[in-house]
């Protein structure tokens, strides 16, 4: 019996390898990450679906190469790599993985800026290298409590939301900005209030972003929103990289136009040890591990699948685009 052929960028975890090979010939890269798009190409020519990861870019030339290609099933929240227009013309059909993501992503967001403002790991850092000489005096390595600040969400979708309702037990002052606005029920359940994109950049102590990335997001967080931003404000950063301009955060966090940064997400991917983000204490940074906790990977690995075979089926998908 003739089976469909199935390409991996990447190997999943193997109950979701186990499950696939029992339905379809498979074809998994095993090489250099991200697949080197000239070995894409050539792969994915008589490929019936397609599982790839955020970082493979799925451009049109991609998606015009694949003859069979019937659905895409990326293993991520983000859809922003794949050439979606490109696909619809072709009637592929494109899965991804939301909603399982939301609580890591947002226990991450809050560990990150408990991090910063309470400078952990920067202390952690003074330990290891054996620079803790004597014992701290009242005006020695100061942290900023998070009580009675005011903390601004961009964003307040799902993982917005998740956000603001862990915010609220650290007593902190918490505004959104968003496309949509919540409903006042909503924004009284979460402890929050609506702000102008103006005010929210003006008021935030702590600035968290929660937005898609697209053209309109690009660099959407510069030099000259940085400059509306409180001198002791601090910028958190689990969405997309390049919504924010990392040049000019640098510049920024170089001239103390904000007092520091938390970042999961950067403008390219992976940065190596001599990015000047590496040499600033007032930044702590992520290897990209938003969703990074067992239980969700487990859940996102078994939606990808299943968004693949039942696309393949011709039947509805868990998560489409």
């Amino acid at each position: 019996m003739f089976m469909k052929q199935i390409l991996l960028t990447r190997k999943l975890h193997k109950f979701a390898m186990n499950q696939l090979q029992k339905k379809y010939e498979l074809t998994i890269h095993t090489g250099i990450i991200p697949m080197p798009k000239k070995l894409l190409l050539q792969k994915i020519k008589n490929a019936d679906g397609l599982i790839c990861f955020p970082y493979d870019i799925i451009d049109r030339e991609i998606i015009e190469s694949a003859k069979n290609l019937a659905v895409i099933s990326t293993y991520s929240v983000g859809y922003d790599h794949i050439d979606v227009s490109a696909a619809k013309k072709r009637n592929i059909r494109i899965g991804y993985t939301p909603n399982v993501l939301t609580n890591a992503t947002a226990d991450l967001t809050i560990g990150l800026m408990l991090d910063l403002m309470r400078r952990i790991t920067e202390g952690d850092r003074l330990v290891r290298a054996g620079s803790w000489g004597e014992i701290f005096g009242p005006h020695d390595y100061t942290g900023i409590d998070l009580e009675g600040k005011t903390l601004g969400i961009l964003g307040i979708g799902r993982i917005g939301q998740a956000v603001a309702k862990r915010a609220q037990v650290f007593g902190l002052n918490i505004i959104y900005h968003s496309r949509t606005r919540l409903t006042k029920n909503q924004e009284s359940k979460l402890g929050t209030r609506f702000a102008s994109f103006s005010d929210l950049i003006r008021s935030s102590d702590i600035l968290t972003i929660h937005i898609p990335y697209k053209k309109e997001t690009h660099h959407l967080i510069d030099l000259q929103i940085l400059k509306k931003m409180k001198k002791s404000s601090f910028l958190i950063n689990t969405s997309r990289g390049k919504i924010i301009n990392e040049k000019d955060l640098i510049q920024a966090l170089k001239a103390k136009t904000i007092s520091g940064a938390a970042l999961d997400v950067f403008e390219k991917e992976p940065i190596g040890k001599n990015h000047e983000l590496t040499k600033m204490e007032n930044v702590v940074l992520a290897p990209h591990i938003g969703s990074s906790s067992a239980e969700t990977r487990h859940k996102m690995a078994q939606i990808t699948i299943q968004n693949l075979i039942l696309g393949l089926q011709g039947r509805k998908m868990v998560y489409s685009v």
